[in-house]
């Protein structure tokens, strides 16, 4: 980035600090909002940015990281009204972070790949404990159920807990499965959510060690399966069906086409 573009940047993020402090003083919505009030909204604005992320539309990716970052701000501002932190300090300890974690930019480490950052990354942040931090203890319990369990995967791979070779998880999956079946044939409703659970569990470790991403992979799904439900209502309804009166094979008829498209 220019230097011009470093000096336009600073300049409208001051805009955005002096803009902020003008709503916490004047605007009665902005003056009553705490942590604990912006915490669900920032998590929906989080959400917000995904779906634009999916969409591939930059408008929108562009309009979401503004509202997101005009909740950091907020947050540092509450902060700074309490003397806890400022804005400031946020982005200097960000600052700190990232030198600190990349020493195969800012030092004399070696990083030949993605892979060997990501485990040096882990290895860095229970470095900064002193070691007794635990490997999963910077996973949040609020992340959804799918992204958690590749989170704490990923995390336990950085230190070295994982298949030696990533063909031996089938037979993990094919493990589970068969546990699975087994509760299902003795109607055991708490044991086939724990072994859904597992089998759940053991898949996505699957999609990590064949660098796929699960969650990625199941929207995928998600909207072709939209997609092609679409499809079927669609058709029915010009035909002057009702699918609730269609048999299954009727249905399926349609589905076949949906999937040519």
């Amino acid at each position: 980035m220019s230097q011009d573009r470093h000096e336009s940047t600073i300049k409208v993020f001051n805009e955005l600090l002096n803009i902020m402090d003008e709503l916490r003083m004047k605007c009665p919505w902005d003056k009553k909002q705490t942590n604990e009030s912006l915490r669900t909204l920032t998590i929906e604005e989080t959400y917000e940015l995904a779906d634009a992320i999916i969409k591939q539309d930059a408008t929108l990716i562009k309009k979401e990281l503004g509202d997101l970052l005009l909740h950091i701000v907020f947050y540092a501002k509450i902060g700074s009204e309490t003397d806890e932190f400022t804005m400031e300090d946020v982005i200097r300890s960000l600052n700190e972070k990232l030198i600190y974690r990349h020493p195969h930019i800012f030092g004399d480490v070696e990083a030949k790949d993605a892979k060997t950052v990501e485990e040096n990354w882990e290895k860095l942040k229970l470095k900064e404990k002193g070691g007794n931090k635990s490997v999963l203890e910077g996973v949040p319990l609020s992340l959804p159920a799918m992204v958690k369990a590749n989170r704490i995967q990923d995390k336990a791979r950085g230190v070295g807990f994982d298949w030696e070779h990533k063909e031996q998880v089938w037979d993990k999956v094919q493990e589970e499965l068969d546990e699975l079946k087994v509760e299902i044939e003795a109607h055991d409703e708490d044991r086939m959510e724990a072994e859904f659970g597992d089998l759940l569990f053991s898949v996505i470790n699957a999609a990590r060690l064949y660098g796929v991403n699960p969650e990625n992979a199941l929207e995928r799904t998600n909207r072709k399966f939209i997609k092609r439900f679409n499809y079927l209502e669609e058709k029915t309804l010009k035909v002057g069906r009702d699918l609730k009166k269609m048999s299954l094979a009727e249905m399926d008829e349609i589905w076949e086409e949906a999937k040519n498209l």
